[in-house]
Formats: C-alpha cells, sequence, structure tokens
C-alpha cells in the first residue's frame, strides 16, 4: 500500500500556490476552456501509451526514473504496469485496486476509506480529463502556446496532508494530459509524462482483470 500511495502522489521543483509558471499566462476565458475540456474528456473512452515515470527524493542524490505502459478505460479503469528498471503492476478497477510487486499481491477496496476513494478519483480524474470538476480541489489554469498548465490545490485537510499541489499540462490540440506533476509537502515530488498516446483505441477489459 505504501508503494500504491507514493505512486499516486506522482505529480517540477516546488512552486508556491501563488506563484506564476514560467511561460504561461493566466487564461483569459476560464469558462470557455472548461467547456472545451469538458467536451473533449467526454469524447475519449479510451488512452493507450507509454510513460516514464521521475521520481526525485531528497535523501537521494539521483532521480529515480522508469519506463512503463499505461492503459485507461471508461468507466474507472487504469491499468499501469512499469517494465524497467523494475516490474510493478496497478490495476484501479472502478472501486478497487489490484497492485503486483514481484511474487506479492494485494488487494484494496477504496471504500473502506475515504482518503482511499479520493486518490482513486484523482487518479481517474488526472488521465481522463475531468479533473475540473473534483470539488476537493481549488483550480487555477494557464496556458502558453501548445499547451494549458492545471494547477490542483487540495482544500479538505486530508488531502492536503499528502499533497502541495498537482499540475497537469494538457496538450491545446485534443486535450488530452501530456505530463502530471504532483508535490509532497516534503519536497519530495513525481512526474509522469505521457508519450506515443492513442485515443479511443479499442482495449480488452481484460486487460484491467483483477484476478
Amino acid at each position: 500500500m505504501h508503494k500504491w500511495l507514493l505512486f499516486l502522489l506522482v505529480l517540477a521543483a516546488w512552486v508556491p500556490a501563488n506563484a506564476q509558471y514560467p511561460g504561461y499566462l493566466p487564461v483569459a476565458n476560464l469558462g470557455a476552456f472548461r467547456q472545451q475540456f469538458a467536451a473533449a474528456s467526454q469524447k475519449t473512452t479510451s488512452i493507450k501509451s507509454d510513460f516514464i515515470q521521475e521520481k526525485n527524493l531528497s535523501m537521494l542524490s539521483e532521480k529515480i526514473i522508469s519506463h512503463g505502459k499505461f492503459w485507461f478505460k471508461r468507466d474507472d479503469l487504469v491499468r499501469m504496469e512499469y517494465l524497467q528498471p523494475f516490474q510493478y503492476l496497478m490495476i484501479l478497477h472502478k472501486n478497487n485496486v489490484y497492485i503486483k510487486d514481484g511474487a506479492k499481491e494485494n488487494r484494496i477496496s477504496t471504500g473502506s476509506s475515504r482518503l482511499f476513494q479520493q486518490i482513486n478519483r484523482i487518479t481517474v480524474d488526472c488521465v481522463q480529463g475531468t479533473a475540473l470538476d473534483n470539488p476537493d480541489f481549488s483550480i487555477r489554469v494557464f496556458e502558453n502556446g501548445p499547451s494549458y498548465l492545471v494547477e490542483l490545490s487540495p482544500k479538505s485537510k486530508g488531502l492536503r496532508e499528502y499533497f502541495s499541489h498537482i499540475l497537469l499540462v494538457v496538450d491545446k490540440k485534443d486535450y488530452s494530459v501530456l505530463k502530471i506533476e504532483m508535490q509532497e509537502l516534503s519536497g519530495d515530488y513525481t512526474m509522469i509524462r505521457f508519450l506515443n498516446k492513442e485515443l479511443n483505441v479499442n482495449i480488452p477489459d481484460a486487460v484491467f482483470a483483477i484476478n
């Protein structure tokens, strides 16, 4: 479970909550952005991509770089499979989480914990593009030429114990998420970049099966 929480604390050195972001300006018409983002997310039924994860821990001198495969499918189905430098699998299947770390397997019901429910919701919202509707966060949106930057700041006490803020970098071409950054209160952070994205491809349900 600890590794699962570390994974979910995905998301770029620390930037104060009220700071501006270099290269980005506040979105002039937030209402229009919300409408376009919501429309695009409704059209996205599945996502398949590669990913690179960069984990920065203050106790280590070098960053931890991981590579893997990512799948998403409506509704609330996520599979994230780490392939290098270690093998690690996490599947979110609606209200259940399956984790395989080597020979160890673990199953968690998010219904047993309000915090688990919130974190599960964050994960799906970030990749599905519905993060703007999550009442657990206050939202600010910025833009540059090719992308939007969405800043999510936690409002609930439980989430504030884990997150400083979450950043989503969104591609202006199709409103898909290019990068997720999660900042921990300690200053440690994790960044995931999605590469070779394929939207609305056929993904068998078996990919998300929890045996």
